[in-house]
C-alpha cells in the first residue's frame, strides 16, 4: 500500500514533511513500518498551493528516494497547504498519470488503499464519470476514478457527502463484480482552503492515519505514519471517520458509505 503526508498551516518548506524528519515520507518510501509492504517505489507526487487558487503539481515514476529534483524542489518551495504521496501499485501500471495526487480545478486528492477486484469492473467505474469530467481521466487507477466520481457527486458543496456517495458506488460494484476487501482507504483532499482526510474500510483493516499539531511550525501534519519514531502528540484517526482540519481545530465526523451502498 502507499504512504502519504499532508500539511496545513503557516507556510513551511516542503522538506519539513517530505524529506527532513527521521521518518519522513521519503524514508517511508523504502522503510514503511505500518503497511503490508515496506517499499513504495512506483512513483511519487506533490501538490501544493501558493498564490494562485489551483495547485501546483509535480509527479514522476522514479522512487522518491532516488530523484534529486524532488529534494531540490522540497528544499526551495514553501507552502501553507500541500499533499505528498509515494506509490505502491495495486495492479495498474507505473506511469506518471497513475501517480498521486490527482488534481482538478482547485481540488487535489490522494489515496492509499484498494477497491477489491477493480480490474473486473474498471469499465463500469469509468462509466460513473460524467461526460464533462471524462476528459480529465488521464490514468487508469481506481483512485483517480473515485476522485472524479466524488467531484460529480458534489465535492465543491459537500466534501464528506460527495466522497461518501462515490465510495458507496464503488462498494456496490465491488460486491457485484469484484472481490474482498470491497474498499480500504485513507485519503486526503483539499480545495486550497481546508484540508480533509478520511479513514475507512469495509473490513477491520483500515490503513493507518495520524495527525499532529505543531506549535513550533504552527501547522497540522496528517500522515500515514508518524514522522519521528520517538515523537509524541500524534493522534490516530479512528476508522470510519472523516476529518476537517482548520488551523489547530479538527472536526471528526462519521464516514459510512456502506450504509448508502446497502440502501441502494
Amino acid at each position: 500500500m502507499c504512504r502519504w503526508a499532508a500539511y496545513s498551516g503557516a507556510p513551511i518548506f516542503l522538506e519539513e514533511i517530505i524529506s527532513r524528519p527521521g521518518h519522513s515520507l521519503i524514508h517511508q518510501s523504502h522503510c514503511a513500518t505500518q503497511c503490508h509492504t515496506a517499499i513504495n517505489a512506483d512513483g511519487f507526487g506533490v501538490a501544493w498551493y501558493g498564490d494562485r487558487p489551483d495547485p501546483g503539481l509535480y509527479r514522476d515514476v522514479m522512487p522518491a528516494w532516488s530523484d534529486p529534483n524532488l529534494r531540490s524542489l522540497t528544499a526551495q518551495v514553501k507552502s501553507g497547504l500541500f499533499l505528498a504521496h509515494v506509490r505502491a501499485s495495486t495492479g495498474t501500471a507505473t506511469s506518471r498519470n497513475n501517480c498521486h495526487p490527482f488534481v482538478h480545478g482547485v481540488w487535489s486528492f490522494m489515496h492509499n488503499g484498494q477497491v477489491g477486484g477493480y480490474e473486473k469492473f474498471r469499465r463500469d467505474a469509468d462509466m460513473m464519470i460524467p461526460d464533462h469530467l471524462y476528459p480529465h481521466r488521464k490514468g487508469a487507477t481506481d483512485s483517480e476514478a473515485l476522485f472524479l466520481a466524488a467531484i460529480a457527486e458534489g465535492l465543491d458543496a459537500d466534501p464528506r457527502g460527495a466522497l461518501e456517495r462515490a465510495s458507496a458506488r464503488f462498494i456496490r460494484l465491488a460486491r457485484e463484480k469484484g472481490a474482498l476487501p470491497w474498499l480500504r482507504m485513507t485519503a486526503a483532499l483539499s480545495d486550497g482552503r481546508r484540508l480533509y482526510a478520511v479513514r475507512y474500510a469495509t473490513d477491520e483493516a483500515a490503513p493507518s492515519l495520524y495527525y499532529r499539531w505543531s506549535a513550533s511550525r504552527q501547522g497540522m501534519a496528517v500522515v500515514s505514519e508518524p514522522l519521528e519514531a520517538d515523537e509524541g502528540g500524534w493522534t490516530e484517526v479512528p476508522a470510519a471517520a472523516f476529518c476537517t482540519f482548520e488551523g489547530e481545530a479538527v472536526k471528526v465526523e462519521p464516514f459510512l458509505p456502506c450504509r448508502l451502498a446497502s440502501a441502494a
